[in-house]
């Protein structure tokens, strides 16, 4: 729906709090964002996935493995519109990655989003700095060298090079992360990063500075105001990010 969003011009807020209003569904759960994690949510679809084929539903099984496929486009369609934006290419950049767990007030990086959205920046020889309030060092050094199943080839696995891990650096700070970046990516909804100082963040930016909002806390306007480069999940695009090429 953000994706839709995005390429109408319309607000992925404003949808969500339309549909919530139907009180059979209600508002939760209902936020875009650059993708979902946790132990639970993707297990217990690849065991309903299992379930049905077992019992001889193999079109009720797709429908299903859909659900998993959307989740990896859509912090796929994330990655590129950082790519796209920043001149088609990362290599070489630092990009602060502000949050590191799936979702806020955790420590857990479990099937986190944010450990596919760096592997794809690092794909691209970005630099990545990564500050998370909760998450240890070597606890992220695991999550960007495991090996991660991919569903459409079975036997294929994809484990991320030692060599490449040494493009990231892991700090105990939002400032020092986005300290001579040329873009912020929050990847988690914590708190503390809707009251950071962005003033002083732009100050000590490469410019243009790039905000890529892949969870909606931020206010685009103020930080436009500011001079940041805006990208906000299903929100209406910068006329300039809309001159940029087409992101699928």
């Amino acid at each position: 729906m953000s994706a839709l969003c995005e390429a109408t011009g319309a607000d992925v807020s404003q949808v969500s709090y339309a549909v919530g209003i139907d009180t059979r569904i209600g508002p939760k759960f209902l936020n875009a964002s650059v993708g979902f994690g946790g132990s639970c949510f993707q297990k217990d679809i690849l065991n309903l996935v299992y379930i049905c084929e077992c019992n001889g539903l193999p079109e009720v099984a797709e429908y299903w493995k859909q659900v998993i496929k959307i989740n990896d486009y859509q912090k796929n369609r994330f990655v590129n519109r950082v790519v796209a934006s920043m001149f088609n290419t990362v290599a070489n950049k630092k990009v602060a990655i502000l949050g590191f767990a799936f979702k806020k007030d955790t420590g857990d990086t479990r099937e986190t989003p944010a450990i596919d959205v760096c592997k794809g920046l690092l794909g691209d020889k970005a630099r990545l700095s990564i500050y998370d309030p909760q998450v240890a060092e070597d606890q992220i050094q695991r999550d960007l060298t495991m090996k991660k199943f991919d569903w459409d080839h079975p036997l294929h696995l994809q484990p991320m090079s030692p060599t490449t891990v040494k493009q990231v650096s892991n700090v105990w700070d939002a400032y020092e992360a986005t300290k001579d970046a040329h873009a912020v990516c929050i990847l988690t909804e914590w708190d503390e990063f809707k009251t950071l100082d962005f003033q002083r963040i732009y100050d000590n930016m490469q410019k243009p500075a790039f905000i890529f909002d892949g969870r909606n806390i931020v206010n685009p306007a103020k930080l436009r105001e500011i001079g940041f480069i805006v990208y906000s999940i299903g929100k209406p695009l910068d006329a300039w990010l809309e001159d940029m090429p087409a992101v699928a």
